[in-house]
């Protein structure tokens, strides 16, 4: 026979068993509620969104993402990017998309009840086309498979007005190319590389991105021209009137190939600085495209090939031509300046 009191907690505990199991079912799992981050860094082809997952309907949400088509409400079955699972806050790379183009968004969460969308944004790619300075003279200068590059006179130096994209030596001598991530960081001798794999659109704006192996080489640059080294930087530097200011003389004016407010660019001097940003040495990704952009020197700070050389750069937010160092296993861009 079992005791009063006992028989009273034996009864608590199935009461409280089939409490639980009856609010389980008086709550099924209902759709998740999610919002759209405002697309940035949109450029030709990428752009960046996201969303944010504040509630999961009590249910895990086990895919989440961004959706995007050239028609309103954008779901699933249109384009879509995969970026995790769970609550919280995530960000989406977008890439692949067409020039000059209209673009509808929505971040989109699965659980088990279903597909949820959040609210609707929308962004316009930018069209290609790099703004010279139409007030002065450019030059002109060849490459060895007879890509024509403009060039300008600053001071006594001639330079070239924009990025190198050579993909051989002035010899003749293929630069291996790039494409896997995981290969670049690994090297130590020279390479080059496009942003995205895609030199169709980008060969013509932000050029090759180069490791310094194949700056060290000496033959990177067309017949008669060179790498400058960090002398030779300086001395346009001080030309334009020094570090702080020479940054505004230099940048492309405009916001085409921006994706900040590019401070007061004027491009006075018709070097047409562009941002093509970088490739990591640590990791192969590439950063900083639309943002910073900058030009190996031939200066190293030391002979180790893990070591660094000296380069300068610009930032869409700032008047600065800034110098400083980078590994030489990074990927960055070249300008030659004639002998």
């Amino acid at each position: 026979m079992i005791p009063m009191n006992n028989f009273f907690r034996i009864s608590g505990i199935i009461l409280i068993i089939i409490i639980n199991f009856s609010c389980k079912k008086a709550h099924p799992v209902s759709s998740p509620s999610i919002l759209t981050t405002t697309a940035t860094d949109v450029l030709y082809a990428t752009a960046t969104s996201g969303g944010n997952v504040v509630d999961d309907g009590g249910g895990f949400v086990t895919v989440r993402g961004v959706c995007w088509s050239t028609t309103t409400n954008p779901t699933v079955e249109n384009s879509k990017t995969i970026d995790g699972s769970g609550l919280g806050e995530f960000t989406s790379s977008i890439s692949g998309l067409s020039l000059g183009t209209f673009y509808y968004m929505r971040a989109y969460a699965v659980n088990s009840a279903g597909t949820v969308y959040g609210n609707e944004i929308s962004f316009t790619t930018h069209v290609t086309g790099v703004k010279f300075n139409p007030l002065l003279t450019y030059g002109n200068l060849n490459d060895l498979d007879g890509k024509s590059y403009k060039t300008i006179t600053i001071g006594s130096q001639v330079w070239m007005a924009e990025n190198l994209s050579s993909v051989k030596l002035n010899d003749g001598t293929p630069i291996p190319q790039i494409f896997d991530n995981a290969t670049w960081p690994n090297l130590l001798t020279p390479a080059y590389c496009w942003f995205d794999n895609n030199d169709s659109l980008y060969e013509n704006i932000w050029g090759a991105y180069y490791n310094w192996f194949a700056v060290s080489t000496g033959k990177l640059c067309p017949t008669g021209w060179h790498v400058p080294s960090d002398g030779e930087w300086q001395i346009l530097v001080d030309y334009l009137g020094g570090n702080n200011v020479a940054g505004a003389k230099i940048k492309e004016a405009g916001k085409n190939n921006w994706t900040t407010s590019n401070q007061d660019a004027t491009n006075e001097s018709g070097f047409t600085a562009l941002p093509a940003g970088l490739r990591e040495s640590f990791d192969g990704i590439f950063g900083g495209q639309g943002i910073m952009g900058g030009w190996w020197s031939t200066t190293e700070l030391d002979p180790s090939p893990l070591s660094a050389a000296w380069t300068r750069w610009i930032h869409a937010d700032t008047v600065i031509l800034a110098r400083n160092n980078l590994f030489k296993k990074d990927g960055f861009s070249v300008r030659c300046v004639k002998n």
